[in-house]
């Protein structure tokens, strides 16, 4: 039975995944900003267990987890949680760029820090759940295409150091995605949302989970995820 931690675990892909991982019967730890949304990812996923961080803070992550039980082995650690504030250069202020920079990019850093100890004990798998904004910029996404410039420099480099420990790493590129963020986009995009024109969350789980299931032969480096139409 593997044993997986993730973040963003309360909609979109990261709640897809997880359903996924628990069905079939692996035990997983979700990463929750506070103890009430702990309660409300609890009771989303029955049998999961929940650990306690604020990825809006990531100095303060390791002493969080001090206070806390922590698993001895890790399978897999799914970075899938994000944020997104849009805005021009001209008129985005330190506030939105560290928002973004910290959840996107410092945290992953962090929480990977924390837990490559129990990776490597398992020869696990780090999951970075990247953005089509991650490859390239577009006017007004400069702030969150710079802290997902940066997570897949993070993934790059953390491939090839933890190589030789048996660490796979895998940078997953989904284009826009039916979720909550996407609705979110489109009300700073001052557009309307149609959940029906982008891809299902499932179909990215999809994905992701086949990355994880590889035989330890190989290894998925970058796979990037388009809508079908």
């Amino acid at each position: 039975m593997s044993t997986h931690l993730i973040t963003g675990a309360g909609s979109g892909i990261g709640a897809a995944v997880a359903r996924r991982l628990l069905e079939r019967g692996d035990e997983l730890v979700l990463l929750a900003r506070d103890a009430g949304r702990a309660k409300e990812l609890a009771a989303l996923h029955p049998g999961a267990r929940t650990l306690v961080g604020d990825l809006g803070n990531p100095d303060r992550l390791s002493w969080a987890f001090a206070q806390q039980s922590l698993p001895e082995r890790l399978d897999s650690l799914l970075h899938i949680a994000g944020v997104v504030e849009l805005g021009r250069v001209g008129e985005l202020t330190p506030k939105a760029w560290h928002f973004q920079l910290n959840a996107n990019l410092v945290a992953p850093a962090e929480l990977t820090r924390l837990f490559l100890p129990q990776l490597r004990v398992a020869q696990g798998h780090v999951v970075f759940v990247n953005s089509g904004a991650g490859l390239s910029a577009h006017a007004e996404w400069s702030a969150y295409a710079a802290s997902k410039h940066g997570l897949k420099a993070l993934a790059d480099s953390l491939r090839h150091e933890e190589h030789e420990n048996g660490v796979r790493v895998t940078s997953v590129y989904p284009g826009r995605t039916a979720s909550p963020m996407q609705a979110k986009v489109h009300r700073q995009e001052g557009k309307e949302y149609d959940a029906s024109r982008f891809i299902d969350p499932e179909s990215v789980a999809t994905t992701l989970v086949m990355a994880l299931d590889l035989p330890r032969d190989a290894e998925v480096n970058d796979l990037t995820v388009r809508p079908g139409h």
